[in-house]
């Protein structure tokens, strides 16, 4: 089955929270809401204990001034300014949306993670991109698309039924190619071009394969694999995304008393946070190697021919 945003955003709240143990406050909305409401009504029978501060619903957070237990009627601390807080955006919400009380980890950071880390995994990881042109008699310098980080090799077409691609051994990845209109026979409007060396027969195609970074997710329904990246590395994302969380439990746990700091001591040692964030770590980097080798032993770049 196809893996959503969604699918990897519960994944890493699992992995952080349990399944059982650290469940927060929930209760749902019972009216919609929009993007500008200051007040809005939950399900009175569901929860008692939302108090000022900080709730979840969907993506966005919002402070709360105070909540009536009877008419389960919540108002928004500061009107307008209390929607949207912790840089998330105000939204719409249907009835039935779930409402949390104080999340430990807010959907938006959590997301924020999962992209920081499918970008950290570049170059490291890489998805490929293929561009084909034909070879012009006395042209050098070809465009090539925006999107490419770098060229991971050059082929070219053969003469003949063969269909044969062979390696084009002389070529030059050139990122920063001149845009001006006058370059001929024609300009590099992408500022990315590939400089082709060898005798290739013109009219004769030639194919760049390319690497560029992954694409990073947006909307819930995504598919992870419009990332560029197979379904297999979302443990390996999901792994990666609950390092860059888990700091949060180091700072949360500092006690500015002694004797609260005495009596919590035995309960929660210091630095456990830091111990859990390097074993997530360790489990991100042993995946990431695993892949990168994976992906070097299944492309030949032809780099032994490249001059």
């Amino acid at each position: 089955m196809a893996v959503t945003f969604k699918d990897v955003v519960s994944r890493v709240e699992q992995q952080l929270l349990g399944y059982t143990k650290d469940q927060a406050s929930v209760s749902q909305l019972v009216q919609p809401m929009t993007a500008t409401d200051t007040t809005f009504s939950i399900d009175p029978e569901t929860v008692r204990n939302i108090s000022r501060g900080l709730i979840q619903i969907g993506d966005e957070m919002i402070l709360v001034k105070k909540y009536d237990v009877t008419s389960g009627i919540v108002t928004v601390m500061g009107g307008l300014n209390g929607r949207g807080v912790l840089s998330t955006v105000p939204a719409s919400h249907s009835v039935d949306d779930l409402v949390t009380d104080d999340p430990r980890f807010p959907r938006a950071r959590v997301k924020e993670a999962i992209n920081d880390t499918i970008i950290g995994t570049y170059p490291d990881l890489w998805v490929f991109g293929e561009y084909e042109f034909p070879k012009i008699a006395a042209r050098y310098e070809y465009p090539i698309p925006a999107a490419a980080e770098d060229v991971y090799k050059v082929t070219a077409n053969t003469i003949g039924p063969s269909a044969v691609w062979f390696p084009v051994t002389n070529w030059r990845f050139n990122p920063v190619a001149s845009t001006g209109t006058q370059v001929k026979p024609t300009p590099t409007p992408t500022g990315k071009s590939v400089q082709i060396y060898n005798y290739i027969t013109p009219g004769r195609n030639i194919r760049v394969s390319y690497t560029t970074a992954p694409t990073l997710l947006s909307a819930d329904a995504d598919l992870f694999s419009s990332t560029g990246y197979p379904d297999r590395y979302v443990d390996m994302i999901t792994y990666g995304a609950c390092y860059r969380l888990l700091p949060a439990y180091e700072a949360g746990r500092l006690q500015q008393q002694n004797i609260e700091a005495t009596e919590r001591a035995p309960l929660v040692p210091t630095s456990a946070a830091s111990d859990t964030v390097k074993f997530f770590f360790s489990l991100y980097d042993k995946r990431l190697t695993e892949e990168r080798d994976r992906l070097q032993r299944l492309f030949d770049s032809y780099q032994s021919f490249n001059s």
